[in-house]
């Protein structure tokens, strides 16, 4: 059964929200089972294909503090929402250094969560135990790999992605 559920979009600064409300307009929704958070673009790859242009030389992330305001967001309104899944991508989702905690705050709070990993990053040094915590904390790893092929990956990745990172 559907529900229509009207919750506050964000403070008085903002302007979509203070645009909506100037038109005579509300934002409505059904259930929300599934939230996706963009947790920064740093990414250990620099693929030419990604929409986010996240790299190496990316320095933005979510913060700790955006990220437990998220967290008391989940916990105010997840019953209205019948909220069952965080879904965590960036450029490499985990290179944030505070992906640890939003990871096992999110556990504590029974959601399944998602981590769109692009692998590599688990053979980086400095991220060699987050396969293991991944596991420990039951998240999903959705893979993202542009292709199976190995010349392709090389050409969208970089030559050797595959064989040298990946099939050891």
């Amino acid at each position: 059964m559907s529900q229509t559920v009207s919750l506050p979009l964000a403070e008085d600064h903002d302007p979509f929200a203070l645009r909506l409300e100037a038109d005579g307009q509300q934002l409505t929704r059904t259930t929300l089972q599934t939230l996706q958070l963009n947790v920064g673009k740093m990414c250990n790859l620099a693929c030419h294909h990604c929409h986010v242009e996240a790299g190496p030389g990316r320095t933005e992330i979510m913060s700790k503090e955006v990220m437990q305001s998220i967290l008391d967001w989940i916990d105010r309104y997840r019953d209205q929402m019948d909220l069952q899944t965080i879904d965590l991508t960036g450029g490499a989702p985990e290179m944030n250094p505070h992906f640890k905690m939003l990871v096992a705050q999110l556990r504590t709070r029974d959601l399944h969560v998602i981590d769109r990993c692009n692998l590599t990053i688990l053979l980086e040094k400095g991220y060699e135990d987050f396969a293991s915590f991944l596991a420990e904390h039951q998240v999903e790893i959705v893979a993202s790999l542009p292709c199976y092929l190995e010349d392709n990956v090389d050409k969208q990745r970089g030559s050797g992605c595959i064989k040298n990172r990946l099939m050891l």
